[in-house]
């Protein structure tokens, strides 16, 4: 991997993980968890996505394993969220946008890695939605409710997967340092928090369900 891929993609997967780190603390912090029960909780939800990339490209033993840091980020998280939930639990909009943010981070740095690891446009930009919606879907399931990429309607994955295809294509056409990892970031967080203010939904089944 190019070392200025390498200190881009480092920054980025340790602030996605403590945002989601944070999200997935207040999830077990309202199912009343007690502090162990939060931490995994943050853990799971802020290196789930990682430790998914990873497995699937052949990055093994997954970075969390390999750098202390990427152990730490979601066990602060989590601690701090632990101590000061009933200020971050009252920020419920706000909340929102730090998951967006998270979101942003996390899945044009995984498709770039992807890249890195030999993998072609299509998969490459496949993996880049998994490492942003794994983690969460690990979060929901853990916590016994629906995923939140799969409840009818939500725009979720779909920004992940335009922001992931963006960055894969901005570094096929030669961009480089950090530029298309940040214009794959925003347009993630541009389409999920346009879908969070004005509520758009992604297309659902016109007529009765049954045939």
């Amino acid at each position: 991997m190019a070392p200025e891929h390498s200190t881009t993609l480092v920054v980025l997967d340790l602030l996605g993980i403590f945002i989601f780190g944070i999200s997935g603390a207040l999830v077990a912090v309202r199912k009343e968890l007690d502090v162990f029960g939060v931490v995994v909780l943050a853990s799971c939800t802020g290196l789930g996505g990682g430790f998914m990339r990873d497995v699937l490209i052949g990055a093994t033993p997954p970075a969390a394993l390999n750098d202390w840091r990427y152990l730490m980020a979601p066990v602060v998280a989590g601690l701090l969220t632990f101590w000061f939930h009933p200020t971050l639990g009252k920020m419920e909009r706000s909340m929102l946008v730090v998951d967006a943010l998270g979101l942003a981070l996390f899945a044009p740095a995984g498709a770039l890695k992807a890249v890195d690891f030999g993998l072609g446009f299509l998969p490459a930009t496949l993996l880049g939605m998994v490492t942003g919606i794994g983690g969460g879907m690990l979060r929901d399931i853990l916590a016994g409710r629906v995923p939140l990429v799969l409840k009818p309607g939500v725009l979720y994955a779909i920004p992940a997967l335009a922001g992931s295809a963006v960055a894969v294509l901005g570094l096929k056409m030669g961009l480089h340092d950090a530029a298309p990892t940040a214009v794959g970031a925003l347009v993630v967080a541009i389409w999920r928090l346009l879908a969070i203010w004005r509520n758009w939904q992604a297309p659902m089944p016109q007529g009765p369900a049954s045939v």
